[in-house]
């Protein structure tokens, strides 16, 4: 067996960009991007500044979006996976009740984790209809770190406007 060297970085080739076509917060974009760039750092660099850029590790929630109906951290999708997919950022996700929701109880403090909680919690009350407990709410938004809140003003909001009034375990 031989072991081949790694040609210096100014000797490799540079992968081409590939433009990606997506609907954004309900408009068609074409996002150019090398296959393996993260659907985060794509959305970011076109002005869709939504998904926050914090870990980049999947651990946070801050980035997260709807892809096709479903929440990802969009740090860890590959654009090149994204090909004909819907994009839901907070942008679109955030209506006046839920803003409302999260203001009332003291949800949003510094902004870190607040797109990937709007994303969630939207997505949560859309598929899961009628009165949630606390600890469905805190099980749902699990993957989204609060540095600030301590997550009871976040849960009292999502449990409001469930239908259930105050938050119960």
């Amino acid at each position: 067996m031989t072991l081949q060297s790694v040609p210096p970085a100014a000797a490799r080739p540079v992968p081409a960009a590939t433009p990606v076509h997506v609907r954004v917060d309900g408009a068609d974009v074409v996002l150019d991007a090398t296959a393996a760039t993260s659907l985060l750092r794509v959305l970011r660099s076109a002005g869709h500044t939504a998904p926050k850029s914090a870990c980049e590790q999947g651990e946070c929630g801050s980035c997260s979006v709807l892809l096709d109906g479903e929440v990802v951290d969009a740090c860890l999708v590959p654009v090149a996976l994204c090909e004909g997919s819907e994009v839901r950022t907070a942008r679109s996700e955030l209506t006046p009740e839920l803003a409302e929701a999260l203001a009332r109880h003291g949800a949003v403090q510094c902004g870190f984790c607040t797109p990937g909680v709007v994303v969630s919690a939207a997505h949560l009350l859309r598929t899961r209809p009628g009165p949630l407990t606390a600890a469905t709410v805190r099980d749902q938004l699990a993957g989204n770190l609060c540095r600030c809140t301590g997550y009871d003003g976040i849960v009292a909001a999502v449990v409001e406007l469930s239908g259930a009034g105050e938050a119960r375990a």
